[in-house]
């Protein structure tokens, strides 16, 4: 009965997410709450408040999750997690058959403690204000997985010959990382949850002061084994059952061919061990590597995120340090963006801003009517802006800027090649729009002499939107490219010049 009450949450579930998934897109979105499963995430919540010292609005949803933790255990791992439900799914695929085998795969080992040492080592991380939870976490990491790697692939299969084939820049490195953690179950089954993932650790040591735990009743037991056979957690219940590793999944109550094992109220101390395996020593050691990574990455030379030109944000983005604070790299605003520009960073936003979302204009523009990157981030990194307020009403409200265009002369066709060329022009989207032409009397090879209109940039009207990199007819590099000078969202990024015109 317990099974197949769970495998009908699981797939209700996952087919929950996959909706939300699918949905995140700029024709389906509508006014889908996408980011809530994001949003129901402790882990991000708890990392997020560490590192900008305030909890956004959306987190609290968190509570929903962490409350009943408290009262049935690790629960989330085995009956509502997309990431557990795959996991589930393969790990009974990759199982033994021989009942002796099966326990074997499912005995408590020493490598289950490391998932205790990640998660310390980033909540340090983040007390320093580095959040790079979303690496490993689960939800965020299937998200991203989805979104970037297994959705574009089939869209590209089904509609690209049509629409044409969208892509993300190292979206070979996110394939590989999402579906080798999924691979990990043919060494022994759920290896990334018991061994790998920071949110089962903390749904681990919330599910210490659970009210209810599964317990053994010795004087039933004939160690027959059968209960670790199909154990999810590895949580040891032919002997003290861990609740730390417990994932309630519940099949150890079911097999049990004498009911010596419950699902009870407050058990009896040495019924149900609450331990996590991991000494105090070891705890502050990995807290404390945390905290010192943060500023040896800052130090080291190359890292610092801040002053790379192909850095430029989504709209609406936080100060550079505020949204490294709280973007948990999910991709759920690349998966939005409408022209497929929202790119996850390699090393454009250093070390702390790996696979955070980068706009990279050869690739697609920031479209100006759209605001829907910040409609959908769980944690206020992009902040949800109006049409009106990312367009802005000169001079009243100045646009918000992601950045500036600048002319290379060597590869615009006026100024490189003396030949006739208005693209960038005709296709800006502000108002007045921000490149302009002056008429200029150029010396061909040859004597002769022409009059061309010479593309320049006002930098009063451009927003660093990309549209004219997107659209520029020089197929391989630009001959206008955007960087992030002059952003809104950096005072100390202003470029400060006479009339404000390059």
């Amino acid at each position: 009965m317990f099974r197949w009450l769970r495998r009908f949450w699981q797939v209700l579930f996952l087919g929950f997410f996959l909706f939300c998934v699918v949905v995140t897109t700029a024709g389906l979105i509508r006014s889908y709450n996408v980011e809530w499963l994001l949003e129901f995430d402790p882990l991000v919540a708890v990392s997020t408040a560490l590192a900008s010292h305030e909890l956004h609005h959306t987190l609290l949803w968190s509570l929903f999750l962490i409350v009943p933790t408290l009262v049935l255990g690790r629960f989330f791992c085995s009956w509502m997690c997309p990431m557990g439900v795959l996991h589930h799914a393969l790990g009974f695929l990759a199982r033994k058959r021989r009942l002796p085998d099966r326990v074997k795969q499912n005995a408590p080992r020493k490598s289950h403690r490391i998932k205790y040492v990640i998660l310390a080592v980033m909540l340090g991380m983040a007390a320093m204000g580095s959040v790079q939870i979303g690496l490993l976490d689960p939800i965020a990491s299937t998200w991203r997985g989805l979104a970037t790697s297994v959705m574009p692939a089939l869209g590209n299969l089904t509609y690209g010959m049509y629409q044409g084939e969208r892509h993300f820049q190292w979206g070979t490195i996110i394939t590989l990382v999402f579906f080798g953690a999924l691979a990990l179950n043919f060494v022994y089954p759920r290896f990334y949850c018991r061994v790998l993932c920071p949110l089962g650790a903390l749904l681990g040591l919330l599910s210490k002061f659970s009210l209810f735990r599964i317990a053994k009743r010795p004087e039933i037991c004939k160690d027959c084994d059968v209960c670790g056979a199909d154990c999810q957690g590895a949580a040891d219940p032919q002997g003290t059952v861990k609740a730390t590793e417990c994932m309630v999944c519940l099949n150890c109550v079911e097999r049990c061919p004498r009911g010596g094992l419950s699902y009870r109220f407050l058990p009896p101390v040495q019924l149900s061990s609450t331990k996590t395996d991991l000494a105090r020593r070891q705890w502050l050691g990995a807290a404390v590597a945390g905290v010192v990574a943060v500023p040896f990455a800052r130090a080291s030379d190359g890292v610092d995120p801040r002053p790379h030109p192909a850095r430029i944000r989504p709209p609406g983005s936080l100060e550079e340090n505020a949204f490294l604070e709280k973007c948990i790299k999910c991709g759920a605003c690349m998966k939005v963006c409408p022209t497929g520009g929202l790119q996850p960073a390699l090393h454009e936003a250093g070390i702390e801003g790996f696979w955070s979302p980068i706009l990279i204009p050869r690739i697609g523009y920031c479209e100006a009517s759209c605001t829907l990157c910040g409609q959908v981030c769980p944690t206020g990194a992009i902040q949800e802006l109006t049409v009106a307020q990312k367009v802005g009403n000169m001079p009243e409200q100045p646009p918000v800027r992601i950045g500036s265009a600048f002319f290379d002369k060597g590869r615009c066709l006026p100024w490189g090649y003396q030949t006739e060329c208005i693209v960038c022009e005709e296709v800006c989207p502000t108002s007045p729009k921000a490149i302009y032409f002056k008429m200029e009397t150029v010396t061909a090879r040859d004597g002769t002499q022409k009059t061309l209109k010479m593309p320049f940039v006002d930098l009063d009207h451009c927003v660093g939107c990309g549209t004219c990199e997107a659209r520029c007819p020089v197929v391989d590099r630009a001959g206008i490219r955007v960087s992030a000078a002059n952003e809104s969202r950096t005072p100390k990024s202003s470029i400060s010049l006479t009339g404000g015109k390059i």
